[in-house]
This record gives structure tokens, C-alpha cells and sequence, in this order.
């Protein structure tokens, strides 16, 4: 079983699960922002930061059975969003790529191998609609279980639930808080949004105030139906169990020196 881990240090980095080997090392000139395998292990997809007179991107990279055979060429690379691209998830059979960032806007690019090259198009398919879509940057991207739909969260204080093949606008779940992440049941309509108020204001405001509570939304009839508090500072990530009976959540770590 494989890990992969994008950061800061402008590197992402494949491990084995077991016995906690560092197998490879991607490269990069910018921050790695986002990772994530397609069905089947055999792709990777990686977001990179703008940095200096580098413009943010995706990268799609090979990942072969033996490590000894990785290597860190990109075999696809896309460009054109604006500003730092926060999620990209593998679509439906592996045949897309959803990205969302700072631009407000999720895009829907092509990844299909063309015959005569063997080589990924990148070609852009779709992008959300400005009127309907986001207004604020995009923070947070979460798949259903089955992959037919996703569910985006923003700055905004709203959630948007997206059809992954036609992005259609399907839901919307608004909130009085700046949305962090977001998360979706594999068991049940449930929608789950987590943030709070701007970290930069935590320490001098009462955790009431500050809205930090993680929110249980009915994912069709998109009413809120629940909520848990207990954190003391904005949320910043959400995650259902597998089997969908229990979920987590974790905080932005402030020093309050």
C-alpha cells in the first residue's frame, strides 16, 4: 500500500504504508499544494502553488509497480487557473480531472489518453457557471463514494454539491461562516461543513462568536439538521469513517503566546 504526501518544501513524496519507506520523490520549483491517486494506483494528480514568476499548476504523473522503475517526468501538465489551485480530484473512470482554487471557479479538465500518442490531451471541458457558482475562493473539495458527485466549499460561507460529469450546480448549502471543508456521508444524505472565523481573529474572540462548529446539512432537502461543537478554532479538515458511523475533524493549531 501506497502514500503520497505533497508539501511545502516544493516536493510530493510516495511511501510505503507498512513499513513507512520513503519509495520516491517528485520534484517541483513551488509548494505542493494538493495529491491524489486515481482508481487503480497507477496516476497521481499534483497541484503546485504560484511561486515567484511560476504560475500555479497540475501535474499528472505516472506511478509505476516497483519503485526502482519511478520516475518523475510529468506526463501531462495543465495550466491556466488563477491564483493557487487548492483540490484536484480524479473524475469518473479516471477519464478527468476536477480542480478548484482561489479563482472561485471549478474546472473540469480532459485526461484521456489519444490513441495515436499515447499521451493525455489536458484539454479544458467545462468550468462552473460565475452567476451560479462561487464567489470567493474555493478552500475545500470532497468526491461522493460512488464519484457521480462532488461537493465544494468556499469563503463564500456556502457548500456546492456538482455533478462530476456535466458539473451541474445541484445544491447549495449557505451557512454564516467562511466554509474550510467539507465532507459528504458514504452512508447516509448527509452533507458536513466545518470553518469558522478568519484564524487572524481567534485569539481575541469567543469561541461562540467565532462559529466553529461542524454542520449537518440534509443533502437534498439542503436544511441544516445538526451541528457539533467542542473545537476552539476554525475547522480546517472533515472526514466520515469508511463504514459512515462515526467522523473527524481537525483545527487550525494556534500559538496563543
Amino acid at each position: 500500500m501506497t502514500l503520497i504526501t505533497g508539501s511545502a518544501d516544493q516536493t510530493a513524496k510516495l511511501w510505503n504504508v507498512e513499513t513507512g519507506a520513503q519509495l520516491f520523490t517528485f520534484n517541483f520549483d513551488s509548494p505542493a499544494r494538493s495529491v491524489d491517486f486515481a482508481v487503480g494506483d497507477k496516476l497521481a494528480v499534483i497541484t503546485t502553488d504560484p511561486f515567484m514568476e511560476l504560475n500555479s499548476a497540475i501535474h499528472v504523473k505516472r506511478i509505476a509497480g516497483d519503485p526502482a522503475d519511478q520516475s518523475g517526468e510529468s506526463v501531462l501538465i495543465l495550466k491556466g487557473p488563477q491564483g493557487r489551485i487548492n483540490r484536484a480530484v480524479w473524475g469518473p473512470l479516471n477519464r478527468t480531472i476536477i480542480s478548484a482554487g482561489e479563482d472561485a471557479i471549478v474546472r473540469i479538465w480532459d485526461t484521456e489518453l489519444t490513441s495515436i500518442s499515447n499521451l493525455q490531451t489536458g484539454k479544458l471541458l467545462k468550468e462552473s457557471d460565475k452567476e451560479t457558482g462561487h464567489k470567493k475562493t474555493i478552500t475545500s473539495l470532497a468526491k461522493a463514494a460512488d464519484g457521480s458527485h462532488f461537493l465544494t466549499g468556499s469563503l463564500d460561507k456556502s457548500a456546492k454539491l456538482w455533478d462530476a460529469r456535466t458539473l451541474e450546480l445541484i445544491k447549495t448549502y449557505v451557512t454564516e461562516r467562511p466554509v474550510n471543508a467539507v465532507t459528504m456521508s458514504p452512508l447516509l444524505d448527509h452533507v458536513v461543513l466545518g470553518g469558522g472565523q478568519d484564524a487572524s481573529a481567534v485569539t481575541t474572540t469567543d469561541h461562540r462568536a467565532g462559529k466553529f462548529e461542524a454542520k449537518f446539512f440534509d443533502k437534498i432537502l439542503q436544511e441544516e439538521i445538526g451541528g457539533v461543537k467542542g473545537h476552539f478554532g476554525p475547522i480546517n479538515a472533515l472526514a466520515f469513517n469508511p463504514d459512515g458511523k462515526r467522523y473527524g475533524f481537525l483545527l487550525l493549531q494556534i500559538n496563543v503566546s
